[in-house]
């Protein structure tokens, strides 16, 4: 198995994307540790996991505020020793007009979209051995525009920023920092802000004709965690059926 007797963080697994991340880690016979404000999904995932033949915690953790994320990573690093990859996954998207948009809307997208990835990620690397990944979720709104999403395009695009500068410090402690950039993905979020029009809409913009699944960004992220991407570091790979190839 590719990550076999590794132990991964992953940040807002209760559902969606980070969901489908933690079983393809698991699946990998990874062990795994559920984070997401909803403890009673951490709990239901770990079960999920535990049934692929891993270890699993739960644990509740806003990940937009420091203390929240040091009791997430002591609890880590308590039950398991170590970390070697950690999948920043936790992002938010509230619909916002810009003229609209006040600065709470836009402080909270920043917070838990980008600030959460300087938190995680430096907490992370205090436990983290030689050869650690760090995977992060961008998005194909870190290259193109979306009305609505000001804050969001803008945390995003951070976050692509982040990386190259973050991979080039960890690098001599041979840790990479990649990161993943879903286009359309079928999540009980993306769900609750969609019709069957909008879908259709969506779908037209897709080359390969598809909204995509969890697991199509679940799979990069494995890749990414796994011995195979060593020498890549400092990377956004665009998961996204082509909608930014238009």
């Amino acid at each position: 198995m590719l990550l076999d007797n590794k132990t991964a963080v992953v940040t807002g697994a209760g559902r969606g994307i980070g969901r489908g991340i933690a079983l393809a880690l698991a699946k990998e016979k990874c062990n795994v540790v559920v984070s997401d404000l909803d403890l009673k999904n951490c709990q239901s995932v770990v079960a999920e996991l535990k049934k692929l033949g891993v270890e699993a915690l739960a644990v509740k953790c806003d990940v937009s505020k420091k203390s929240s994320v040091a009791d997430l990573f002591k609890k880590a690093a308590k039950t398991f020793g170590k970390i070697d990859i950690l999948v920043n996954n936790a992002g938010i998207f509230p619909f916002v007009p810009f003229e609209k948009m006040t600065e709470a809307d836009w402080d909270k997208v920043i917070d838990v979209n980008l600030k959460s990835i300087f938190l995680c990620s430096q907490a992370a690397v205090k436990v983290m051995p030689i050869g650690g990944k760090i995977i992060n979720i961008s998005s194909i709104a870190s290259f193109v525009g979306f009305e609505g999403l000001v804050h969001y395009c803008a945390s995003k695009g951070g976050v692509n920023g982040l990386i190259r500068a973050l991979a080039l410090e960890l690098a001599p402690k041979k840790i990479t920092v990649n990161a993943v950039a879903p286009g359309a993905i079928e999540t009980p979020g993306a769900s609750k802000a969609s019709t069957p029009d909008s879908v259709k809409q969506t779908i037209a913009m897709i080359p390969l004709s598809r909204m995509g699944k969890p697991e199509d960004i679940a799979g990069a992220t494995v890749f990414l965690a796994s011995d195979m991407a060593s020498y890549i570091t400092g990377q956004v790979i665009v998961v996204d059926g082509g909608w930014t190839l238009r």
